[in-house]
C-alpha cells in the first residue's frame, strides 16, 4: 500500500532530523561527549558494520567509540514503543564485538510529546532488565545548549519560557562564530530544527539574512516530503550557503549527486 501525503511527509521529516543531528553529533563529537559524558572524550567513528547483525535502524543510529567506551545515540522526533528493545539489542551486539568495553547509550527526544513511551528507559523481558539514558529536551535547562556551537541548534528545543527570545540569543551567538564554514552550517541546523517548534516566518525573521537567506527549505520539507522535491530542496539549500555535507546529510543525497547539483546551478547561471 502507498503512503498518503501526509505520511509521506513524517516519513521524509523524521529522516531528515535524524541525519541533522546525525551530521551535528559526528562534526562535534567531542562536544557531544563532554555533554552525555560529562568529559571531552576523543570519540571515533564505529561503523553498525563492524556489528555481527545488520542495524535496525541505520538512519537514526550514531555510534562513537574510544579506547574504553562505546557512546551510542539516538534522536527520536517522536515515541516509538520499540527503543527499549532496540537498545537491548545494541548493547548485545557491542558487547559480542566489544566485550571489554563499557557503553552508555543515549535515547533523545527532540519534540514534547504526552506520550508515556518518552519516559520508558529499561527494558524487561521475565528476568532479563536492561537500562538505557533518556534524555528529553523540552525538561533540559536552556544554558547547557549555549555553551558550544555544536548544541546552539538544540536550544530551541530546550526548557525556555519563549522559544522565540531563546532563538535570537541563538542567533546572536551564531553570529559570534568566526569559522565562516561552521558558522553556516549551525545556522542551517538551527533553523531546521526550529522548525519542529516555531512558524518558519519567526525563524526567518530571527536568523541572520546574510547567513541563512530567506528559504523555502524548510517549506519544501513540510508539505510534501515527496521524493520529486528532494533536488529543489538541495538546491535550496546550495543556494543559502549550506555546505555540501550537510546538505548531502539533510537530504539523503550523496556528495557527488550534491556537487553535480551545484556545478549544474553554476552552469546555469553562467548561460
Amino acid at each position: 500500500m502507498r503512503l498518503g501525503i501526509h505520511s509521506k511527509s513524517l516519513v521524509c521529516l523524521t529522516a531528515m532530523f535524524d541525519s541533522l543531528c546525525k551530521y551535528l553529533v559526528e562534526k562535534f563529537s567531542d562536544d557531544f561527549a563532554t555533554w552525555l559524558l560529562g568529559e571531552p572524550i576523543s570519540l571515533t567513528e564505529l561503523s553498525p558494520k563492524e556489528l555481527s547483525l545488520e542495524p535496525i535502524r541505520a538512519d537514526a543510529l550514531i555510534l562513537r567509540q574510544s579506547e574504553k567506551l562505546v557512546l551510542q545515540v539516538e534522536f527520536q522526533t517522536q515515541p516509538d514503543p520499540k527503543i527499549p528493545f532496540r537498545m537491548t539489542d545494541y548493547r548485545l551486539r557491542v558487547y559480542r564485538r566489544f566485550p571489554d568495553k563499557k557503553m552508555r547509550q543515549v535515547v533523545i527526544y527532540l519534540k514534547k510529546t504526552n506520550s508515556e513511551e518518552v519516559y520508558k528507559s529499561k527494558f524487561e523481558l521475565e528476568e532479563t532488565i536492561h537500562r538505557f539514558q533518556v534524555i528529553r529536551l523540552w525538561e533540559q535547562p536552556t544554558e547547557i545548549f549555549l555553551q558550544t556551537p555544536a548544541l546552539l541548534p538544540f536550544a530551541v528545543l530546550s526548557n525556555t519560557e519563549s522559544k522565540t527570545s531563546t532563538l535570537q540569543e541563538v542567533a546572536t551567538r551564531i553570529n559570534n562564530i568566526n569559522d565562516k564554514k561552521i558558522q553556516s552550517d549551525v545556522a542551517a541546523s538551527a533553523f531546521i530544527l526550529a522548525g519542529l517548534v516555531l512558524k518558519q516566518e519567526e525563524i526567518q525573521r530571527l536568523l541572520r539574512r546574510d547567513i541563512m537567506r530567506d528559504s523555502v527549505t524548510y517549506q519544501l520539507i513540510k508539505e510534501e516530503g515527496a521524493e520529486e522535491n528532494t533536488r529543489k530542496i538541495a538546491i535550496n539549500m546550495l543556494q543559502e550557503g549550506i555546505s555540501i555535507e550537510l546538505v548531502a546529510k539533510t537530504t539523503g543525497l550523496t556528495v557527488e549527486e550534491v556537487q553535480q547539483l551545484q556545478s549544474t546551478q553554476v552552469d546555469n547561471q553562467a548561460e
